[in-house]
């Protein structure tokens, strides 16, 4: 019966760690797909303009691509320009939940904004420190790619899929 038991948990233990994702797995944080901050389609338009002026301002993000002239200006659309600030200040702050929240007025998409010769750099286009862009290259600190979603990800189906087994094993051995 020690025997049965001691492998039932080598393989619920096996099981567990075949199925966490890859960001669990020592991957060390880094996105496997394209991820984009954008603003939210409900965010007031007063706030994302705040927002916009910070970003611009002491943020430090690269908003000359939404001033006049440049490939992403749209005066008639605040979410499109309030997204490119977002989208840059988040590429550029270690590709945190934290970097792509503004006032709860952004949130991370993995749907691409780019729009005519508007391209938006993604996540996966940080490579060792600089953001690699149809507008230019953006210099950028160290690679501190984290994405923090994907641990919360991983907690909302991990602690239930371990909660399952466990309890299916004491009902089958005990």
């Amino acid at each position: 019966m020690y025997k049965i038991c001691s492998l039932s948990m080598f393989v619920l233990i096996l099981l567990v760690a075949l199925s966490l994702p890859e960001c669990l797995m020592g991957q060390r944080g880094v996105a496997t797909r394209d991820l984009w901050c954008v603003a939210k389609n409900n965010a007031a338009d007063q706030v994302l303009q705040e927002a916009i002026d910070w970003t611009c301002g002491a943020g430090g993000a690269n908003c000359g691509p939404i001033q006049q002239g440049g490939a992403c200006y749209d005066s008639t659309d605040i979410q499109r320009t309030a997204s490119w600030a977002f989208n840059d200040y988040y590429l550029k702050n270690g590709l945190t939940d934290d970097a792509c929240y503004f006032s709860n007025t952004a949130a991370l998409t993995s749907l691409n904004p780019s729009f005519d010769k508007c391209k938006f750099p993604s996540s996966l286009s940080v490579n060792n420190g600089s953001i690699s862009a149809s507008t230019g290259t953006i210099q950028m600190g160290t690679d501190t790619a984290d994405l923090s979603s994907c641990n919360r990800a991983g907690g909302t189906w991990f602690l239930p899929l371990l909660t399952s087994f466990v309890f299916t094993w004491l009902i089958h051995w005990h």
